[in-house]
């Protein structure tokens, strides 16, 4: 039985124009074929061979990203909602300019319906028609509960009692990853070498009161993020010296998380575990005590930072190589803000390429410390001004009066 010329993989620029030379062979094969066997066993190897190249194009066809069919009604009122800080900004329109509102604590208001209303009285603006904003948690079902905070989104009572047409609700680093393709050169700090591959994936980390990931790929003309709790993976003890520190940290039955450590909190633990480990008692009392401390010559806090530094430069190298994410890694978050001289003067560029038998490709992709004050707001605007740029999947998070 004969078969087509296996073709070169070095003439397609993609994956899918490689599938469908195949596909067009196969139809043209089972078309020539069967017009001169129609009977006997070739006949039906080409009716089975036609079938699967019909079902493989429609299942091609299917998985496909499409872009959400979604026009939302202006005023637009975005916001991050963070474990700590609730910041919101609106959008009068698709090309106005973004109207920031003071950053508010998630502490001062019993819930979010109160803080909108306390933020939309600071401003004569116009009332919102809809909400989009990024949650610091897995968004499932009706009531959804952030992670590190009390309060609870309802979308029907935001709805009902906001008087909005449209709630949005996303993972907060969905909305950091919809920002990086917006930010300027002017809102990045390059760390290490390293080039960005225009319109491939990329993959924001960042360290606040959590650990958020997201990743941001490239498909079809769409940006699409892809949400995870990323932070929750394991962070395992790579040396020595690591296993006697880890050996003071508290798991969570029994397992150290990436958040468990690289994150405002787990900068604590850490720092504690480092003191313990050395024979002492610790001299701190919260994350902000210790990146202030980094210039009073206590080893201790230099030994932490710098933990935290190889070890938040690792995993985001191997978020770099499970993504490929070749359009570069971009750390955000509280944390980093307070510590961008350590990140960069430190481990964490080293530990990020040292990924044998990869270290070549790690080298290659850059990484880039995020310095705009509020990049989420930026991603959920430019998602809300254009949402057919972006295949955001709106299934079980987008509400509607």
């Amino acid at each position: 039985m004969c078969c087509a010329s296996r073709p070169s993989w070095k003439r397609f620029q993609e994956p899918v124009e490689a599938i469908g030379l195949v596909l067009q062979t196969c139809k043209r094969l089972a078309s020539e074929t069967e017009a001169g066997y129609r009977e006997g066993p070739l006949s039906r190897s080409v009716d089975t061979a036609s079938r699967f190249s019909s079902d493989l194009s429609s299942r091609c066809a299917a998985m496909a990203p499409k872009s959400e069919s979604l026009q939302l009604s202006f005023p637009v009122l975005v916001g991050d909602i963070g474990g700590t800080n609730a910041r919101f900004a609106q959008l009068d329109g698709p090309d106005a300019p973004l109207h920031i509102y003071p950053t508010t604590a998630t502490a001062d208001h019993s819930g979010p319906a109160e803080a909108i209303e306390a933020i939309l009285a600071t401003s004569d603006r116009a009332r919102p028609a809809s909400l989009v904003f990024a949650l610091a948690g897995p968004v499932t079902g009706d009531h959804i509960k952030l992670t590190n905070c009390p309060w609870v989104f309802s979308p029907k009572d935001l709805i009902a009692g906001l008087g909005v047409e449209n709630v949005i609700l996303l993972n907060d680093f969905e909305a950091q990853a919809l920002a990086l393709p917006s930010l300027a050169s002017g809102d990045l700090r390059q760390i290490g070498g390293g080039a960005v591959l225009q319109e491939t994936t990329k993959v924001v980390v960042g360290p606040g009161t959590g650990l958020g990931v997201g990743i941001l790929a490239y498909a079809e003309g769409l940006w699409i993020p892809i949400p995870g709790e990323g932070g929750h993976v394991t962070l395992a003890a790579e040396t020595a010296r690591d296993r006697e520190v880890w050996g003071h940290l508290a798991g969570i039955e029994g397992r150290i998380t990436a958040e468990s450590v690289l994150s405002g909190p787990g900068m604590f633990s850490l720092y504690n575990a480092v003191t313990r480990a050395n024979g002492r008692e610790p001299c701190y009392q919260s994350p902000a005590d210790i990146t202030a401390a980094t210039s009073a010559g206590d080893t201790d806090v230099q030994e932490t930072l710098a933990l935290f530094g190889k070890h938040l430069g690792s995993l985001s190298g191997d978020f770099a190589l499970t993504a490929l994410a070749r359009g570069g890694v971009y750390i955000g978050g509280g944390v980093a803000k307070h510590m961008e001289d350590t990140l960069a003067s430190g481990p964490f560029r080293s530990a990020f390429e040292a990924k044998p038998p990869h270290r070549g490709l790690a080298a290659s992709i850059p990484t880039f410390l995020i310095t705009h004050p509020m990049p989420a707001l930026i991603g959920l605007a430019a998602y809300a001004s254009r949402p057919h740029a972006y295949g955001v999947d709106l299934k079980g998070r987008h509400w509607a009066r």
